[in-house]
C-alpha cells in the first residue's frame, strides 16, 4: 500500500488496483491535479474535509471516480446534483478485491454548544484505518493508522491514547493543516517519542511525497 499526503486529511491511497482519495477539503489543493482516481471517501461535512469546489474539480479531472460517504454528506451532495454511494458504521463493500468498512457514527465534541455532525471513518483493505474527526476504536487493530494530531476537538494526549488503543504497527499524522513550522515539528517529535516505547512506528509525511508502507 502506497500513501501520498496531499494535505491535512487529503490522502491518495494506492492499494492493489485502486486509487483512492480521502477528504478533498479546503486546507489542501494538491488534489486538484491528481488523475486516475477510482474512489473518493468523504468522512464528514466540515469544510476542511468536504469542500464542494474541490470535489467538483476532482470529478472533472476524474469523470469515472465514485464518491463513497455517509447520509449527512450525501444530503449536501444531493443539493449539488453529485452522485454518491453510502457506506456507514457497520457496513462494508469490496471494490476490486479491496475491502472498505465503515467505522463510527459521530464527530468528536468540539464544545458542548457546538453541533456535532455524522462522521464515518473507513477501514481499508484490512490494513489502513482513517477515522476522520473522531476517536472511534475499530473492532480490529489496523496495521496502519492515519492519526489525527491537532484540531479544536482534540489534544495530543488523546491522539496518543487513541493510537495506543488501536495498536497499529505504524501511525502517520493527519489533521495537522492548522500547524505550521515549529508547531508541526514539535507535534511530530512528541508523537514519535511517546509511541516508540510501545513499538508503534510514527511515520512523518512530507506533502506530495509517496510512502510505500510495504517497505516500512
Amino acid at each position: 500500500m502506497k500513501i501520498t499526503k496531499l494535505g491535512h486529511c487529503c490522502l491518495l491511497i494506492e492499494d492493489k488496483n485502486l486509487r483512492i482519495l480521502t477528504d478533498p477539503g479546503s486546507y489542501s489543493t494538491l488534489q486538484d491535479s491528481v488523475n486516475n482516481i477510482d474512489l473518493i471517501l468523504i468522512t464528514h461535512e466540515h469544510q476542511d474535509h468536504f469542500h464542494v469546489p474541490s470535489v467538483k474539480t476532482v470529478l472533472q479531472n476524474n469523470p469515472k471516480a465514485r464518491i463513497i460517504t455517509n447520509t449527512s454528506v450525501g444530503f449536501l451532495l444531493d443539493k449539488e446534483g453529485i452522485k454518491y454511494e453510502i457506506l456507514e458504521d457497520g457496513q462494508s463493500k469490496t471494490e476490486k478485491e479491496t475491502l472498505f468498512e465503515g467505522i463510527g457514527t459521530i464527530h468528536a465534541e468540539i464544545y458542548t454548544s457546538f453541533p456535532r455532525v455524522q462522521n464515518t471513518g473507513y477501514f481499508i483493505s484490512n490494513r489502513l484505518y482513517y477515522p476522520g474527526d473522531a476517536f472511534h476504536i475499530p473492532p480490529k487493530s489496523p496495521e496502519i493508522l492515519a492519526l489525527p494530531v491537532a484540531g479544536p476537538w482534540m489534544k495530543i494526549s488523546e491522539a496518543i491514547d487513541f493510537a495506543l488503543a488501536c495498536k497499529p504497527k505504524t501511525a502517520f499524522p493527519v489533521h495537522d493543516g492548522n500547524l505550521k513550522d515549529i508547531g508541526l515539528e514539535v507535534t511530530n517529535r512528541v508523537s514519535k517519542m511517546l509511541l516508540a516505547p510501545q513499538k508503534i512506528h510514527f511515520q512523518e509525511m512530507e506533502l506530495g511525497k509517496t510512502i510505500d508502507f510495504d517497505k516500512i
